[in-house]
């Protein structure tokens, strides 16, 4: 038999009201005070002689002098009938005094709740963002680029950090979205509780963010799997995530399954780097097709061109380009001119909107024939590269380059570390068509610069030093590269200079070195990101745009194409390139190579477009070397 009183267990059970929050409270003060005006009113009622009031009346006479002090004041009578309404009076005072305090702790602790970021987030379509990196900020600028069609868009951000402070970094850095809104909430994306909190269930796609951590991949697998373990109800979001090193690629796509897009971020990196420094300006046109603010890659079926070869329907749009085929899954990028669209292709387009994707009333041909210039055969020479520094991405960007250059190229490493020549020497085994060699130079020290004999490289690759933080990092690089094109412009040398940059805001910084590309790989994954959240099947053709198999982009020389000095369209162009084999994509203006933000680049031109070329321009194709 239990020992404890009365006194004691209505003393529990009054705690336990209490620790139920403020609606418990409120609930019991509301039963304290319907005691009070019963049992006051009762007494009120009993003590009046008259009985001029009926029991209903008087129960309510006795609430106004317990919700208004000031009624009281009127009271006239016997002792037995003002007494029990001065009563009823004090207790209200007592009572309206503690449901205020009630109410406002009640509010300041919704307050703090909702500050903590853990209420249910209830959107349908929206974009949900996993963790939290510099990453996050590229991706919702592009999205709100991206969505500016849409109805009240939405993207819905969950990461291991307050709330206030998410949305303050955001609101500061972003400023104004053009109408998407985003919204915060506190958790950890690993835990299946805290992800209810964005509703994965009802997103269109969810992007895993790669965190500034030493161990980022394990953290992006690991969220991976807590996606691929919902439950879901119907077709699940699509999932887009990134990965810094390649051996953890293989695990991060089994945890993500079939509906998870990984990207290789180290792999992705080398590839810019390697394609930029043979092909001056590439790094602007690979931004211009990633983000949402220039023109963009869409894939569409058209029935009206079903049984037309591939070389005619060049001509069939006039502000889009078509630049391949998506046949049962497959893309292929520049087909043969003859391959003949079938029933159920999708064609891959270049245009600036969807909206401007119309087929021309007839196709557009070539307003100057005469002026397509004869086929060069381009000589394939040796090439000399220096590679100034040394990164984690160092060995497949050798390795990537050998895939390109032609039979006894080769590569000099120039960095501070001594024990890399190792690396470097045994990385010669497995190069086919590079020579290798190593010296010991401090990349932001002049007089070690001076004695790599820089006018003897054709191209000239700086690496950002991954040893020391995103910042210092860029600062050596600026240093380097202005070093460099001092040393260029003193000696009156040419050679083209490819460099790394972390942080985008850096790269404004190094205009002033007037480097042919800045490669700046967080950026470009986190475009690359954002379009695949937005259509999965881009990851195909992006693959195949960066790798060294199948169609590339190529920055080649005008004078192989068309005439110089001549007034053409931009149709004559693309027959130009065709019957090269290659498709036209845009061209480059030398002239305006420095000036931001296009640096020349012009990209799916109207075919009318009228252009008159010269020694120094070029034009943008898709070949397959």
């Amino acid at each position: 038999m239990s020992r404890s009183g009365l006194r004691e267990r209505l003393r529990y059970r009054f705690d336990n009201t209490m620790s139920r929050g403020a609606p418990a409270l409120i609930g019991l003060l509301g039963v304290a005070s319907a005691v009070l005006v019963l049992v006051f009113g009762s007494i009120g009622y009993l003590a009046r002689p008259d009985k001029e009031w009926g029991v209903g009346k008087t129960l309510y006479m006795a609430l106004l002098r317990t919700l208004d002090p000031g009624t009281v004041s009127a009271d006239e009578g016997s002792a037995f009938w003002v007494f029990p309404m001065f009563a009823a009076t004090i207790g209200g005072i007592i009572i309206v005094a503690a449901l205020v305090g009630v109410i406002t702790t009640g509010l300041d602790a919704k307050l703090v709740d909702l500050r903590k970021g853990r209420s249910l987030v209830v959107e349908e379509g929206h974009t949900v963002l996993l963790g939290w990196s510099e990453q996050l900020f590229t991706i919702i600028s592009e999205l709100a680029v991206a969505k500016e069609s849409e109805r009240r868009p939405c993207v819905a951000i969950l990461a291991e950090r307050d709330k206030v402070e998410m949305e303050d970094e955001i609101r500061g850095r972003l400023g104004s979205l053009s109408g998407l809104r985003v919204v915060c909430r506190t958790g950890c994306p690993t835990e299946q509780a805290d992800l209810d909190l964005v509703n994965p269930q009802d997103a269109a796609s969810i992007l895993v963010l790669t965190p500034e951590v030493a161990d980022a991949d394990a953290s992006v697998i690991k969220t991976l799997l807590a996606l691929s373990s919902r439950t879901w109800e119907g077709e699940p979001p699509h999932v887009v995530a990134a990965i810094r090193k390649a051996q953890n690629l293989s695990p991060a796509r089994l945890a993500g399954g079939d509906n998870a897009s990984v990207v290789d971020v180290d792999d992705l990196g080398a590839r810019l780097v390697v394609q930029s420094s043979r092909q001056a300006g590439l790094s602007v046109v690979c931004t211009d097709l990633l983000d949402f603010g220039g023109d963009e890659i869409y894939l569409r079926p058209e029935p009206g061109l079903t049984g037309v070869p591939f070389g005619v329907a060049l001509f069939a749009y006039e502000t889009a380009t078509l630049i391949g085929l998506r046949r049962r899954g497959q893309v292929r990028l520049n087909p043969r001119s003859d391959t003949r669209i079938e029933a159920g292709d999708e064609l891959i387009l270049l245009a600036e909107d969807d909206s401007t994707i119309r087929m021309a009333a007839a196709p557009l041909r070539p307003a100057a024939p005469h002026a397509i210039a004869r086929p060069v055969r381009l000589q394939v020479r040796p090439e000399r590269v220096i590679m100034i520094g040394w990164n984690t991405r160092s060995v497949k960007i050798v390795k990537e380059l050998d895939n390109y250059v032609a039979p006894g190229s080769r590569v000099q490493v120039a960095a501070a570390q001594p024990d890399i020549e190792k690396q470097v020497k045994a990385l010669a085994a497995e190069l086919q068509n590079l020579h290798t060699a190593y010296q010991i130079c401090e990349p932001t020290d002049r007089d070690s610069l001076e004695t790599l004999g820089i006018a003897d490289f054709d191209h000239v690759i700086v690496l950002a030093d991954d040893t020391v933080g995103p910042e210092k990092a860029d600062s050596q690089t600026l240093v380097t590269l202005l070093h460099l094109r001092d040393m260029e412009s003193r000696r009156n040398e040419n050679y083209s200079i490819v460099s790394e940059m972390n942080d985008e805001r850096n790269q404004r910084l190094a205009q002033v070195t007037k480097a042919d590309d800045f490669v700046v790989g967080s950026k470009l994954i986190s475009l690359l990101l954002a379009q695949l959240s937005e259509n999965r099947h881009l990851s195909a053709v992006f693959k195949q745009l960066l790798e060294a198999e199948g169609a590339e982009i190529y920055l080649r020389p005008a004078e192989g194409y068309v005439a110089l000095g001549q007034w053409i369209d931009f149709a004559t162009v693309i027959e130009a390139a065709r019957l090269r084999g290659e498709t036209a994509i845009g061209y480059r203006v030398m002239a305006d190579a420095e000036k931001p933000p296009s640096y020349g680049v012009r990209l799916n031109p109207p075919k009318t477009e009228q252009i008159a070329m010269t020694h120094a321009d070029r034009v943008i194709v898709l070949a397959e070397d």
